[in-house]
């Protein structure tokens, strides 16, 4: 069986994407999550599903930030974004980030089709036409750069940060002791060229935002 997570907050889009989903095959399971929460439930309820199709922008996340998480947290599910915001800048980002491709809001059912089945025999998809060029702020570049520097433990602890975690809690959540919390925040710290936990979770923030800004010259 196939199992296939859609994260979306629109019903309508994901009945869309459960249509297209629906004609690979007789034996799929389809798990339907409207916010980010529901999404990682749906990850960790299905630990052996196929592909997770995420929207960038939903209750409990913004931009870029739920794609670092859930690729932090299930290293091995393949993420697709799935996007009205389809500019060169943003599919970049979202490659560079670890998703396993690109699909457009704007894509057709087949093209919707074609790229997860894409994506099933382990290819990258991405819109046609695309061409991956080089990312034009430099200071995004650097910040995307330090953030593939982090091991999966070191970005879940980062994500933990951006929830308002304290270190014990941290600690719970991961199993481990305090010490190894800290020495994870510490290495957070010294990677993403940060003082304190708060600039960290800035920085987070910058790729979940700011990094998706029109009137910083990028994307929404």
């Amino acid at each position: 069986m196939r199992t296939f997570i859609i994260a979306d907050d629109h019903p309508l889009f994901r009945g869309a994407l459960r249509q297209a989903l629906s004609t690979l095959g007789d034996d799929l399971d389809i798990v339907e999550a409207g916010d980010f929460d529901a999404a990682r439930k749906a990850a960790a309820d299905n630990p052996d599903a196929d592909v997770i199709l995420l929207d960038l922008t939903m209750p409990g996340v913004s931009g870029l930030s739920g794609l670092i998480a859930l690729r932090a947290e299930y290293v091995g599910l393949p993420v697709v974004v799935v996007s009205a915001s389809d500019d060169s800048a943003t599919i970049r980002r979202a490659l560079d980030l670890g998703a396993s491709g690109f699909i457009s809001k704007s894509a057709s059912l087949e093209e919707i089709r074609r790229g997860v089945l894409a994506v099933l025999d382990g290819e990258i998809w991405t819109p046609g036409g695309f061409e991956l060029g080089t990312e034009q702020d430099p200071e995004i570049a650097d910040l995307i750069g330090r953030l593939q520097t982090l091991t999966p433990q070191q970005s879940r602890v980062l994500g933990m940060l951006a929830e308002g975690l304290l270190n014990k809690q941290i600690a719970y959540e991961l199993g481990v002791s305090e010490a190894t919390v800290k020495a994870h925040v510490s290495a957070v710290l010294q990677k993403l060229g940060v003082d304190s936990r708060t600039q960290a979770v800035i920085q987070l923030s910058r790729i979940g935002a700011d990094a998706l800004d029109r009137d910083n010259g990028a994307v929404a």
